[in-house]
Formats: C-alpha cells, sequence, structure tokens
C-alpha cells in the first residue's frame, strides 16, 4: 500500500494538522493536468490554481500584531474562488449577515427539486443553459401554485441554491428553495399563511415543474442552445429529441418537501451550511495516498442504521469528480425569486413585518449578532488580545516583518 501523504507536508500552521483538497491538488494537480491537456476548460484550470495557491505566499498577505502583547503572526490571503472548500466559510458568515435582517417571524419549508439523471447528463453539457432552465421552472412551479386561489391564492417569495452534487461527488443537479411559509394577498394588504406544518402539495409540485421543464428544454433546444455529444449525438436533431424526451413527460420526477425548520434561527443556521457548499469540504477527507483518496460520504440507499461510509476513489478520479462541478465563469448559484427578489425585497419585507406586527425585527434579530464579520476574527493566542494588521505583502513578496515563533507554555 502506497504510503499515506507525510502529515509534516501539510498546512500545519492550524491547532491540528489536517488534509485539505488543496494538498491533494498541489501534490497531483500537475500530473493531472498534464494527463488531460487539452480537456480541461479554462475555468477548472483557474479553479485548480486558484485552491493550490491559497492561503500561502504565492498570493501575499499580511503581517498580524497583538495590540497587547506584541505577538506577531503572517497569515496569507485567501484566493476567495467560490469552489475553494478553504473559503466558503468566511463567505458563508459574510452572506448570511446580510440575510439576517430578511428573516420574518413565519414557519420556513424547505423544497429540493431534482432532474432526472438521463437530463442530468444533457445538464453537464449545457450547464449554464440547463441549471438557469432548472432555476426558472422551480421557481416558476412554486410561485404558480402558491398564486392559485385553490391553494394558497398568494404572492411568495423564496432563495433557491444550486448544488451539483452527490455524497460522493458525482453529478447529481439540484435545487434547494427555502421559502416563508406564507405570502402576501394580491392586493397587498394582508399575510396569509400556510397550514401549521403544511406548505403546498408536492405531488402537484413535481407535474407543474415536470411540464415547466421539459417545455424549457424544447425551447432551448428549438434555439440551438443545447450541445450533444457520444451516443446522444443524434439527439442534435428535433424529431430525435422530441421522442427521447416523450417519456420523461410521463415519469413520475423528484420533488420533496422537508418538514418545516423550527424558527428563523433553524434557517439562518441552515442557509449558512447549504449556501456556499461546495462538492466536499475537507473535514470529509480521510486520506491521501499516491493514488488513493479516501473521504467520507452519505449512502442514502440505507434507510436505516449508519449510512456513513468512506469511499476511496484513484486520485486522478476525485479530481475529476471534483472539477465537473466547477460552474460557468459569472453564473449565479444563489437566486432570490418573488417577494424575495432584489429589486423590491426591502421594500416587500418592510411591509410584510408591519402586516405582522414585527416592524422591530429587522433591528432586534438575535442571530445576527451571532454573525461575526469578516475581519480579525481571532484573538491573540498569547494574550487573547485584539489583533490588528501592522504590514501587508504582494504575491512573491517577503514580508518585512518577520513573525517571531509562538511563544508556549511551559
Amino acid at each position: 500500500m502506497p504510503p499515506l501523504i507525510d502529515c509534516k507536508a501539510i498546512d500545519c500552521r492550524a491547532a491540528r494538522c489536517t488534509l485539505e483538497v488543496a494538498d491533494i491538488f498541489r501534490a497531483h494537480g500537475p500530473a493531472y493536468r498534464r494527463a488531460n491537456a487539452g480537456h480541461l476548460s479554462l475555468g477548472q484550470l483557474k479553479v485548480m490554481s486558484a485552491i493550490e495557491a491559497c492561503r500561502t505566499e504565492a498570493i501575499g498577505g499580511h503581517v498580524a500584531a497583538c495590540a497587547k502583547c506584541g505577538h506577531q503572526h503572517i497569515a496569507y490571503n485567501s484566493c476567495k474562488n467560490r469552489h475553494c472548500p478553504k473559503c466558503q466559510g468566511p463567505a458563508a458568515r459574510d452572506w448570511m449577515a446580510a440575510r439576517a435582517e430578511d428573516l420574518l417571524p413565519v414557519e420556513y419549508f424547505h423544497v429540493v427539486f431534482t432532474l432526472p439523471a438521463e437530463i442530468a447528463q444533457i445538464a453537464y453539457w449545457n450547464k449554464r443553459a440547463v441549471y438557469g432552465l432548472l432555476f426558472k421552472a422551480s421557481a416558476e412551479t412554486v410561485m404558480t401554485i402558491a398564486a392559485d386561489p385553490r391553494r394558497l391564492g398568494v404572492r411568495i417569495g423564496m432563495t433557491s441554491v444550486l448544488h451539483t452534487w452527490g455524497s460522493a461527488m458525482t453529478h447529481h443537479p439540484h435545487v434547494h428553495m427555502i421559502v416563508p411559509g406564507g405570502g402576501l394577498s394580491p392586493g397587498g394588504t394582508k399575510w396569509n399563511a400556510c397550514r401549521p406544518g403544511y406548505f403546498l402539495p408536492v405531488r402537484v409540485l413535481s407535474r407543474l415543474f415536470r411540464r415547466l421543464f421539459v417545455d424549457g428544454l424544447m425551447a432551448l433546444h428549438r434555439a440551438s442552445k443545447l450541445t450533444f455529444f457520444g451516443d446522444m449525438g443524434g439527439l442534435a436533431e428535433a424529431q430525435a429529441f422530441s421522442d427521447w424526451l416523450a417519456p420523461f413527460r410521463k415519469t413520475e420526477w423528484v420533488v420533496y418537501a422537508k418538514p418545516p425548520f423550527g424558527g428563523p434561527e433553524a434557517v439562518l443556521a441552515y442557509l449558512s451550511r447549504y449556501t456556499h457548499r461546495v462538492a466536499i469540504s475537507n473535514h470529509r477527507l480521510v486520506s491521501a495516498a499516491a493514488d488513493t483518496v479516501a473521504f467520507r460520504w452519505k449512502d442514502y440507499r440505507i434507510k436505516t442504521g449508519d449510512r456513513m461510509k468512506v469511499m476511496r476513489l484513484d486520485t486522478h478520479e476525485f479530481i475529476r469528480r471534483f472539477l465537473i462541478h466547477v460552474l460557468p465563469d459569472g453564473f449565479h448559484r444563489i437566486r432570490h425569486y418573488g417577494l424575495l427578489a432584489s429589486a423590491a425585497r426591502k421594500a416587500n419585507i418592510a411591509k410584510i413585518r408591519t402586516l405582522l406586527g414585527e416592524e422591530a425585527a429587522a433591528q432586534d434579530n438575535a442571530p445576527a449578532a451571532e454573525i461575526i464579520p469578516l475581519t480579525l476574527r481571532e484573538p491573540c493566542p498569547d494574550c487573547g488580545g485584539v489583533m490588528r494588521i501592522i504590514e501587508t505583502f504582494r504575491r512573491g513578496e517577503v514580508p518585512r516583518s518577520r513573525a517571531p515563533p509562538r511563544k508556549h507554555a511551559a
């Protein structure tokens, strides 16, 4: 068995040694690039380079000093790439600080829209077009059913988050939608809440979503916005594609609603875990050898008992699975619709709070107080004092202020 990556070779500036996706990319990325020359997109190459350079001297950094005891340490800059596992924690905290003031004192629901596996393959070849359609069709589905007088008869809002992976990093595009349990009446004069614990009928949502998505996919094909490869290359012809798509109009599509959240605080905690996820987080990694990467994954086929398992992949296969989830440049994976659409969100939320008698909720929101701003969060490791930046340095530069070795208690 090949030796595991030496823990000493991993970034050990933290309190404990941890394996990171960046370590795997730095060790095996060059070989992967050579083996797949001409088959990687510019976006994938940029993601690899960003993750490899993240928090290293390659992109500069700063020297921080304690205002109380004078302790200094060097901190390297983050790459801030949205696919980097190490950068998403701070990015999520910053995003959630802005979203906390939008939370309403109502029940929230979680609805998930998933594509059939065969159509997911087309989505992989046409990410921008089909992922965009997934967002549009799922949002239109919920807004249409909610506006139906036989259901809620209201205008609603929602936040949608795109995930393209399953637990094993395979391609599995789906949208997580967080929806307040109710909406404004047609005249905007009243907040109509849904029944406690029940949002909208899942089967009705599933069938409308299926129709809207299939119709949208046909429209993309007529506009020549879809590309096909391999055994499915023949689907470029209009009649062949129509015939291939016809059975999907009759199958059941997976749409499901989870139980409602326990309150606005639970929504905030949930969103902080979901909005800025990437295909795999560093804490799921178990080991990395010369030719194998092991990581924890959840087997959803197991209904009872422990579903957590360890998967071992060839290192190049691990990198390939990670890179298939790189999104097109400029593609937004978090989107707001209806009452929460950016243009009118603040006005709508203020109006709803007035109707609910909760005008002060935006200013007196406990979860928001727990969000730490994106600054020097950590205190001095020696005395707990405030750490201040005393020098910044660019990529390739050496800091003039040399951080002294940290003092350890006897």
